[in-house]
Formats: structure tokens, sequence, C-alpha cells
């Protein structure tokens, strides 16, 4: 069995706690009202806790790193060490009970993803990384990527924005490239399970626009380290800054990201 390191020792017990609040939380969530309002808070106060867990948990073992989140960010007395975190993946899947969603936490070094951790509770299963040791899954499967070299028979996935999100039109004319060339697309909404995904060889790429620093940070990790590429979408940009990725297995992402660009 594959040991991590003492961080991500640290990580992965955070990552499980944070799931099993989560997991609690999740079963209540068809018991209740119909309305709208009631889920949503029901939903936000449950990532709020997850949030919680996961900070109380990373700074009482590492009190000197700093924060990066869409709570917030903070520094801490070590300014080369951040942690990176979404405690829960999929909030619209939570929200709507859709059993699809995940905790993510990452380390980042003086700007590096060093380590990496996505945690699906739902599945029990624990994806992890560290940069120059490969990519696990609960530290017993090495992960790989697929070796399907026509895309024809590979299966993608992303996250088509909502109505009168900002790319949504360049969504739909990604699609009317890759879908007369491919197996299928698949929109899951958790953008860390789908590179973690790509990384075990289910899904053969992934691709999105606009997503954040905490939103790519553990799937780009893991997914590198299983042996795939990632890229920014738009050659010359920077991945982590400006959250467009296109992802995939080495054997088919320079035709995967050429379409994609096509399209762009």
């Amino acid at each position: 069995m594959q040991q991590g390191s003492a961080n991500l020792n640290v990580m992965t017990k955070a990552a499980r706690k944070a799931g099993r609040s989560l997991l609690k939380d999740f079963g209540e969530v068809e018991n209740l009202q119909t309305g709208l309002k009631a889920p949503r808070d029901f939903v936000t106060k449950a990532a709020a806790s997850a949030d919680e867990i996961i900070r109380e948990d990373l700074s009482h073992a590492r009190p000197n790193y700093g924060w990066k989140a869409a709570s917030g960010e903070s520094e801490g007395t070590d300014p080369t060490r951040h942690w990176v975190i979404t405690p829960l993946d999929g909030t619209a899947n939570f929200l709507h009970g859709m059993p699809h969603w995940a905790v993510s936490i990452a380390l980042q070094h003086k700007g590096d993803i060093v380590s990496a951790v996505t945690y699906d509770p739902l599945r029990d299963e624990l994806f992890w990384a560290e940069k120059g040791t490969g990519a696990w899954l609960d530290g017993r499967t090495r992960l790989r990527v697929a070796g399907r070299i026509s895309l024809i028979d590979c299966l993608f996935a992303t996250n088509v924005p909502a109505a009168n999100e900002k790319y949504l039109p360049a969504a739909i004319k990604d699609l009317a490239q890759l879908m007369p060339v491919t197996a299928g697309v698949r929109q899951s909404g958790v953008p860390s399970l789908d590179m973690c995904h790509v990384a075990a060889g289910r899904l053969d790429g992934f691709w999105q626009r606009g997503l954040n620093l905490w939103d790519l940070a553990t799937g780009t990790l893991v997914l590198r380290e299983a042996g795939g590429f990632v890229e920014p979408l738009r050659p010359g940009q920077t991945l982590l800054t400006h959250g467009h990725v296109v992802a995939a297995s080495s054997a088919i992402f320079d035709r995967f990201a050429g379409t994609l660009r096509t399209a762009d």
C-alpha cells in the first residue's frame, strides 16, 4: 500500500472528516420543503460546516500555513505554503439531491501544487497525488490514464454553464465541434472528480472555462501524476490564473485540445 507524506495524511483525515459531516447533511436534503430558500440555506450551512472542519484540522496540524478558498484567502507565517480547499465541489448537485459531489484539499508550495486529495464520500473513494510520486486511489491502486487512441471511442466531460452565464455560447460551440467525433460528453458538475476520473481512465478528457484555483488544484496534480496532460485552453495563458483548462490522456490530448481550440 502506497504511503503519503505527513502533510498528505493530515489532508486525508480532514477530507474524510468533512465528508462524514456532508454525508449526514446530504441525507436531509430530500426531506426539506420544496421551496427554494430553505434548501439553499441548508446547503450553504452544510458547506460552511465542512469548511470549518477542514480549517480546524489543518490549522491545528500546520498553524503557519496560509489559505486559499472561495470563502477567503489569508497568509500564514510561512508565506511559501497555502492550503487550497473546496469543502463542497458540486454544490448544485448536493442542492438537488444528486449523489455526485466531493471534498478537495491541495497544498501549494511556492506557487506549485505539490499535494492533492479529492474525496468522494458517497463512493468512499479517495484520489490523491504528491508531486513526483504518482497518483493513487485509496493508496492501493496506482492511477493511469486510458490508452484509447481514437476520439470516436473516447468519453469526455465538461460543465455546461447555466442560462445567461458568460461562457455558455463558447460551450455550445465546443459541443458542436466535439459531439460528432467522440463517444459522448458527460456533465457531472464536479471538476475535481472529472479530472480524477480522467486520471483513473474512466474518462478520456475534460475541459472547462472560468474555473478558480481551488476548482483546479487537486485534479490538475492527480491527472498529471497519472500520465495525463493539463494545459490552458488558450495557449499563452496561465492555467491557475485564467482558469480555462483542457486536460486529457497523453494519447489523444493534441487532437482533443486542437478540436476545442478550433472552436474557441
